[in-house]
């Protein structure tokens, strides 16, 4: 299967944007529940998706249905087997996508993208653009 040069590198880095704002989170509120037992712990997987107490992954949808159309939903959440309350959840999910807005510059310099509220979460809009293969 041929994929695109560029999608390849803007999916890399998007990758490691993500993960960066994983670890930002496990280094901030880590110890904030107790993970789910059956979770590897943190920092024992090649993949921090895998490991610790969150997972905060790149999302792509078309935005059926939404005012901001076509973009990268950050999908959050905290594997635990304790509540954590809404007001909690919100918090976190914020703290994660103010991380990734203030790092977009640095893993996508030039490239027009923010991150805006959509519904309950936040997404990624804006240029996915991939030129042309030289």
């Amino acid at each position: 299967m041929y994929i695109h040069p560029k999608l390849a590198v803007f999916t890399a880095a998007l990758e490691a944007l993500f993960h960066e704002a994983d670890e930002f989170l496990e280094d901030e509120w880590g110890d904030s529940f107790a993970p789910h037992p059956n979770r590897p712990g943190r920092r024992t997987t090649f993949n921090p998706e895998m490991d610790g107490l969150f997972e905060v992954i790149p999302d792509f949808t078309l935005g059926l249905g939404s005012e901001k159309g076509r973009g990268y939903r950050i999908s959050f959440r905290t594997a635990t087997l304790e509540r954590v309350p809404p007001g909690q959840a919100d918090f976190l999910m914020g703290q994660a996508a103010a991380f990734i807005k203030r790092k977009l510059p640095e893993y996508f310099p030039g490239r027009s993208l923010e991150v805006v509220r959509d519904g309950k979460g936040f997404k990624i809009i804006g240029d996915f653009s991939l030129g042309f293969v030289s």
